[in-house]
């Protein structure tokens, strides 16, 4: 359950306040981003169409806005490219998730996916080019 923790909880047995950001770890750097949703798909594209209409604006939120309310007027076979798009990125980001949980498991192997399908591909291929000559 979220947000169930009391004031009492945020203070350690000395008094001392801990801040929420002690209380986490330290997020590791080699770990996938999660992938945009279609809006954010749709708002790359839409910034760069309202920066040419609009150089002199300045205001992020004023972007946001019109963006936001441009999809919201965009029907379902208008949204279609970018809710595919997004599915692309996030197919990607699962298979990226796989191979650093797999790397996470797997301790401090420096070993990558693509050496051992080498060392597998060139076993296969020895063999293979050994029936050839019978």
């Amino acid at each position: 359950m979220k947000g169930g923790k009391t004031k009492a909880d945020t203070k350690s047995k000395l008094g001392v306040k801990i801040s929420k950001k002690d209380k986490q770890a330290a997020k590791d750097p080699n770990k996938p981003k999660r992938p945009p949703s279609a809006f954010f798909v749709f708002m790359e594209d839409f910034r760069k169409q309202y920066k040419e209409k609009h150089p002199s604006n300045k205001s992020v939120a004023a972007v946001g806005k019109a963006g936001g309310d441009r999809w919201k007027s965009l029907s379902e076979e208008e949204k279609a490219p970018y809710v595919a798009e997004a599915g692309k990125r996030k197919e990607a980001y699962e298979r990226n998730m796989e191979t650093y949980n797999r790397k996470l498991a797997g301790g401090a192997d420096d070993d990558s996916d693509k050496s051992k399908s080498e060392v597998n591909d060139e076993d296969e291929e020895g063999s293979v080019e050994e029936e050839d000559d019978d």
